[in-house]
């Protein structure tokens, strides 16, 4: 199992920053130059584990399930439903949000999954999801400050 991993420190307090990522259904919100649509599918809330995520990034159509979520540690995890949208499998990725003794906020998004060519894929989702990503809240956050 490979583990893709990418954080930074955001300048803004972690209450700040969790109450923009928390919403499961907000990536166009906050990433709109990536992320034109999103919907939970069957009537579920956007915070209610089980809750999947129907967004289109780019050309892709990608449909995640909620499998936590905890406003305590300021984190949630989901995983690619089927079919997945990367020829990886058993993906689950997390985000979570830190407080800093300083005011700031730490904010780490990984994902562990399986795949032939680890170095490859472990590379690409730190590069062009998560990073982009973060970047993208960074922005949005300054924006609203």
């Amino acid at each position: 199992m490979a583990k893709s991993y990418y954080s930074t420190v955001f300048d803004h307090d972690a209450a700040a920053v969790w109450a923009v990522v928390r919403d499961f259904n907000g990536l166009p919100t906050w990433w709109p130059d990536a992320v034109s649509e999103s919907h939970i599918e069957d009537g579920k809330a956007a915070d209610q584990v089980g809750a999947i995520r129907s967004f289109r990034l780019g050309d892709a159509t990608i449909r995640e399930r909620l499998v936590a979520l905890t406003d305590r540690d300021r984190s949630y995890s989901y995983a690619f439903e089927e079919p997945e949208p990367f020829p990886v499998a058993n993906y689950v990725a997390t985000l979570r949000v830190t407080p800093l003794s300083d005011g700031r906020s730490f904010l780490e998004y990984w994902a562990e999954f399986d795949h032939a060519d680890l170095d490859h894929w472990t590379t690409f989702f730190a590069a062009e999801v998560f990073g982009p990503a973060l970047a993208a809240l960074a922005d949005h956050l300054g924006r609203s400050a």
